[in-house]
């Protein structure tokens, strides 16, 4: 009870002592001014002195009081950041310093690599502290697990080419020689599993940079339609046993990285060709959906499982892994779009059913450029 009156008693005492200052000057200036109301106006206006000296006096006590309430409330305003912090040196003189040990001791119990690990101390003033180093203790944990699984994953698919180029190169320097036809079998099979070997190390790459925050990235306004239609004249030259259709006949305008959105567009290409047979249709389109531009690649292939739909951006996924290694994938190109798309603020909107198809669009919400003339429309 006496520290809370401690902080207004202060106040009053400095209220007080300027009061007293104030009071001695007054008195000061009311005897100089009845010395010269003497000396010079009593002889003129005898009875008019007298009451313009009351008029004085009344008019100093008035405004002594009223500063005297102002400098309470001003001094109190003042001083609250004093009593604030002499408030929290006395909870803080009550706190019992076992509590603090037995947080200390409960932190260097817990092993933040071990699975379900979490702190608990059992006391309710420290719960605050356990739910934030409990939430810290689970995202350790998740990034430590995805780290453990995305170097496992990373091994073992560089331990398939590299075991292929070692058989045959064991085979080349024992029947190489002398076979021309285990020579070229070898020499192709080398060079196919050193290119597929180079594309997972850059795609490692891209992602570990992307990771520390080290990618290149260079945004200008571009547009998305453009960028399609050079997507579709490539992959009618690469892909010419797949029918190829696009949809961009509107501008697309947007501020991006050509080079890293058409990786993710070729990406989503690459895709639509792995599942799908010669002779299927494959649509790229790019407008804006709901003014929000955007650009999609659909197919009529094999389509993606609804258990599978939550994993396609997954590191090292596959849905049909015989599938995807025989036309040379890796399980890192969605990944690599996933990252590419985020960058920009955007998301993917997918639509999949079994032996129907899949559509995967791509959605880049930004400041508007769209062109005044560019009447809404939606990828198919």
């Amino acid at each position: 009870m006496k520290d809370d009156r401690r902080i207004p008693s202060i106040a009053r005492r400095i209220s007080r002592a300027w009061f007293f200052r104030t009071l001695v000057l007054f008195i000061l200036l009311d005897l100089l001014l009845l010395f010269l109301m003497h000396s010079m106006f009593s002889a003129l206006f005898p009875r008019e002195g007298g009451s313009f000296f009351l008029i004085v006096l009344a008019a100093e006590a008035g405004l002594l009081l009223i500063q005297y309430f102002a400098v309470i409330r001003k001094s109190r305003k003042l001083l609250r950041p004093l009593e604030q912090v002499a408030q929290t040196a006395q909870e803080l003189s009550h706190y019992d310093p076992a509590k603090l040990h037995s947080l200390e001791d409960a932190i260097a119990a817990v092993n933040p690599l071990s699975t379900g690990a979490r702190l608990k101390t059992g006391d309710r003033e420290l719960q605050g502290i356990e739910s934030a180093v409990n939430d810290l203790l689970r995202r350790t944990q998740e990034s430590y697990r995805e780290q453990t699984r995305f170097v496992s994953d990373a091994s073992h698919e560089l331990r398939t080419p590299i075991a292929v180029i070692q058989g045959y190169a064991d085979m080349l320097s024992r029947w190489g020689k002398e076979d021309e036809k285990v020579l070229n079998e070898g020499i192709a099979a080398i060079q196919s599993e050193s290119a597929h070997m180079k594309t997972l190390v850059e795609q490692l790459l891209f992602l570990a940079r992307g990771d520390s925050g080290r990618n290149p990235f260079h945004p200008a306004q571009m547009d998305l339609s453009e960028m399609m239609r050079e997507v579709y004249d490539e992959y009618c030259m690469i892909c010419p046993d797949r029918r190829w259709r696009l949809r961009a006949d509107l501008p697309v305008p947007i501020l991006g990285d050509a080079a890293m959105l058409k990786q993710a567009a070729r990406t989503l290409a690459d895709n639509a060709v792995k599942y799908t047979d010669p002779g299927a249709s494959i649509t790229l389109s790019a407008a804006f959906r709901e003014d929000v531009p955007c650009f999609a690649v659909q197919d009529n292939g094999i389509g993606i499982k609804q258990e599978d739909m939550s994993h396609i951006f997954d590191r090292f996924f596959r849905a049909d892994p015989a599938r995807n290694r025989a036309t040379g994938g890796t399980g890192l190109g969605l990944s690599i779009a996933k990252w590419i798309v985020e960058k920009h603020g955007g998301y993917f909107d997918v639509f999949s059913r079994e032996n129907f198809g899949t559509r995967i669009s791509v959605l880049l919400p930004q400041k508007p450029l769209r062109p005044e003339n560019a009447p809404p429309t939606s990828p198919e």
